[in-house]
């Protein structure tokens, strides 16, 4: 994992694996966001594979994918309420991060 500080409260990196998490939990992140699409390529862990530890590590985690369409106003809602509702430091991923930086900066101009 690279995992890249985006500030104190967020910070992105590229797709994990159900094993990364205890690494993710281990580093303080109390709660994970999946922007990446289930089957977006073969190989990728499933959403639900990672959510199920997720919860066994108590760690609150969404799914608001980013898929060919972009950053839509609807991804960038549910970032928002992740964002209103979960703790922090927060972990985002994606393919390679750059998704998961797309939409939390976009999230902060909602919520100023």
């Amino acid at each position: 994992m690279d995992i890249r500080q985006i500030d104190e409260e967020y910070s992105v990196t590229g797709q994990i694996t159900v094993s990364d998490l205890d690494t993710i939990f281990e580093l303080g992140f109390r709660s994970v966001v999946c922007h990446r699409p289930d089957h977006e390529e073969p190989g990728q862990p499933l959403f639900s594979e990672i959510e199920q530890r997720a919860a066994e590590l108590g760690l609150k985690i969404a799914h608001i994918p980013v898929g060919p369409m972009g950053v839509t106003s609807e991804a960038v809602a549910g970032m928002v309420d992740a964002l209103d509702d979960f703790e922090r430091p927060m972990l985002g991923y994606c393919r390679s991060g750059a998704r998961s930086t797309a939409i939390y900066q976009k999230s902060l101009q909602l919520r100023d």
